[in-house]
């Protein structure tokens, strides 16, 4: 997985995380996601820059609340497709994981 990031000077950033045996968590997804949305400049007033901390936790924890929802709720229409296909078994492992 990478991230390509053009700047102003044109120069690119790239960024590459990997993992063994699994994919990223939805931890993983929420604080890039709010990597992307939300910055905070180093030069910032201390004030400021602790609202916008406290604010980028926040919105981390409100993606990550949905993107586990989202989750659950693919594994349960896929579940229901699998059990539909006749494999009962390999459904319930489905929505195990």
């Amino acid at each position: 997985m990478s991230w390509v990031n053009a700047g102003q000077t044109g120069a690119f950033k790239v960024d590459v995380v990997t993992t063994d045996g699994a994919g990223h968590a939805p931890e993983f997804w929420a604080k890039r996601c709010v990597e992307r949305l939300i910055s905070v400049a180093d030069s910032a007033p201390p004030e400021l820059r602790e609202q916008a901390l406290a604010y980028q936790n926040r919105m981390e924890q409100v993606i990550l609340l949905h993107m586990k929802r989202a989750i659950q709720s693919d594994r349960t229409t896929v579940s229901h497709a699998v059990t539909e296909a006749g494999q009962p078994g390999l459904a319930d492992l489905l929505r195990r994981l």
